[in-house]
């Protein structure tokens, strides 16, 4: 298995459905299809999975910290409901003007998750549909791997450079991280 076992994974897009309105409500909050039980199937087989996501609805005045809270909390229910669980959850709240070092694809989240867990994030496996996300994977020694759920297709088609694993969702990763990981 990877090391420490644990898996990152962006949260819109690939977790659940993303809008380029933000997410500003837990009613706004969709998993996509197969992504919970993705998760759920990773924990399964002894997978810690954190979740490192840009917020910048935060830093826009579009919903505020017990808004986000009341998202997350949904995501864990959910979650929960479907037999996984999110180890640690990290967000950036800032607006990219505010160029700090963990909006994504900056790498502050990961080396914060690194820090806070004491975790290696040498070959850890970090699932995105952002070339951000890639770009943050990259930069601390991750494993990147696409999906084309959320802003995927989009990433492939600016980036037919891209020499990494991509598969269709979250579900479709996790069966290659568990194949993988064995």
């Amino acid at each position: 298995m990877t090391q420490n076992h644990y898996v990152l994974l962006d949260r819109d897009g690939v977790i659940n459905a993303d809008s380029d309105d933000f997410i500003k409500s837990p009613d706004e909050w969709l998993p996509i299809s197969g992504s919970l039980e993705a998760i759920a199937l990773l924990n399964q087989a002894g997978f810690n999975v954190a979740v490192l996501t840009n917020q910048s609805g935060l830093g826009r005045g579009l919903f505020d910290i017990d808004t986000l809270d009341a998202i997350h909390a949904k995501m864990r229910r959910l979650l929960h409901d479907k037999g996984g669980e999110i180890a640690g959850l990290y967000y950036c709240p800032h607006v990219p003007d505010d160029h700090c070092a963990c909006r994504k694809p900056k790498p502050g989240l990961a080396q914060q998750f690194s820090q806070e867990t004491g975790t290696s994030l040498e070959n850890v496996f970090f699932v995105g549909d952002a070339f951000r996300d890639i770009q943050t994977a990259l930069a601390v020694g991750a494993q990147p791997l696409l999906v084309k759920t959320g802003k995927g297709l989009k990433t492939i088609a600016d980036h037919p450079e891209l020499t990494l694993p991509i598969f269709d969702d979250l579900y479709a990763a996790a069966q290659y991280i568990l194949h993988t990981g064995e």
